[in-house]
């Protein structure tokens, strides 16, 4: 859930009327500005004190008609009008400045006007508000300079204000980019869930209609010729025939079906695609088969722990160009073509690193075989799957 003191960051163009002055959380966006705005107020009293009390007057309007403008209809103004805030908090700033003298310390509040529209406002307004910022400074160098006196106090606490307004800005910009990042993915995954649940569905129903119903026809027709022959042989190949067609619908039932059970966990192909996206470069990945449900129990747990303790080994000294897994009906098995950096590319790498790989893969019931390939080296990790179940009566279809 969002919270309502992250600042919206309107893009520039289709900004609704009075954006940076509407919306939820306007009073966590606008009260760090207001704080720095009447504390720089306030510290005209310090030393040495105010040059012009017509400037502090005219500072002291301007302040307060900045807060005001949050109340106007803005539904009703030109949605250019909402330059015209900045524009007068940056004339506050000017009168601050003439009202307490230019050597005062207290020209660093022109920031302000600076990072609000940088924050909230399109880019065009922000130029507005560079351009009126340069104005000031042309102003205020014409104005002869007052003798600083003693204005240490000022700097010091205005200087402390805009360092503590710009960090709590930048980290609510870094947490707000968090967690759209954290969003995006939970979205992206909820729409790979319902993509993957309405194919399963909708493949399941094209089998049912169509593919299973054709199997079963073929496999009891099958059994009706082998009961019609008296070879030995032929009724042999009849019934493996037969067998065939079995395993077959239990690899159609696993592979459209199991995607559901897979749906409410944590499968190996997405632990395999989250501990490949935590690489730089990240290697290309393919899966082949029935990888998610094809090992035992525990089995995909043994293989990603397996790799997480082998793969930093590996890109210690070579980069990952490609990680495949593949699942038959013997065994699911890990193929990494990785190449080696130059410290690393000679002859005796694989001698090395071979014991500790071996010793990983054997705590995880697989074996690993090292060799030379294409452009560096060729991992490949064996891990058996679970025994095919005994084919049950031909009703179970």
């Amino acid at each position: 859930m969002k919270s309502s003191a992250v600042p919206a960051l309107p893009s520039d163009e289709g900004q609704p009327p009075g954006g940076p002055f509407r919306g939820p959380g306007l009073r966590a966006r606008a009260v760090p500005f207001a704080v720095v705005a009447v504390l720089a107020e306030i510290s005209l009293a310090l030393p040495p004190g105010v040059q012009s009390l017509a400037a502090m007057s005219a500072s002291i309007v301007l302040l307060l008609g900045v807060p005001a403008s949050f109340a106007l209809p803005w539904d009703r103004l030109p949605a250019w009008a909402t330059v015209l805030v900045p524009l007068a908090c940056t004339g506050w700033v000017l009168a601050l400045i003439l009202a307490a003298g230019t050597t005062s310390g207290v020209g660093i509040v022109i920031l302000i006007p600076l990072i609000w529209t940088a924050l909230f406002h399109r880019r065009w307004e922000s130029a507005c508000i560079v351009a009126a910022i340069v104005a000031v400074e042309v102003i205020t160098s014409l104005v002869p300079a007052a003798a600083a006196d003693s204005v240490i106090i000022r700097r010091v606490l205005l200087w402390g204000l805009l360092g503590s307004l710009i960090s709590v800005a930048a980290h609510g910009l870094r947490d707000r980019i968090a967690r759209s990042r954290h969003d995006t993915a939970v979205l992206q995954e909820q729409l790979r869930e319902a993509t993957v649940a309405r194919d399963r569905d909708r493949i399941a129903a094209g089998l049912q209609d169509e593919v299973i119903q054709r199997i079963f026809a073929a496999g009891l027709n099958l059994e009706s010729a082998a009961s019609l022959t008296t070879q030995a042989a032929v009724r042999q190949r009849v019934e493996a025939a037969g067998g065939d067609l079995d395993h077959a619908l239990r690899l159609i039932r696993d592979t459209v079906f199991g995607l559901e059970q897979r749906l409410r966990g944590r499968g190996l192909r997405q632990e395999i695609l989250e501990l490949s996206g935590s690489l730089s470069p990240e290697p290309e990945v393919s899966f082949a088969g029935p990888v998610d449900g094809a090992l035992e129990p525990g089995g995909g747990t043994r293989m990603v722990a397996m790799l997480r303790e082998a793969l930093p080994v590996i890109v210690r000294d070579a980069v990952l160009a490609s990680i495949g897994v593949t699942a038959d009906e013997a065994a699911c098995v890990t193929v990494i073509e990785a190449r080696l950096l130059p410290h690393a590319a000679d002859a005796g790498w694989a001698a090395r690193e071979s014991p500790g790989l071996r010793e990983q893969a054997a705590r995880a019931g697989a074996s690993v075989d090292i060799e030379p390939g294409p452009d560096g080296v060729r991992f490949a990790w064996r891990l058996p799957l679970v025994a095919a179940a005994a084919p049950g009566p031909r009703a179970a279809r």
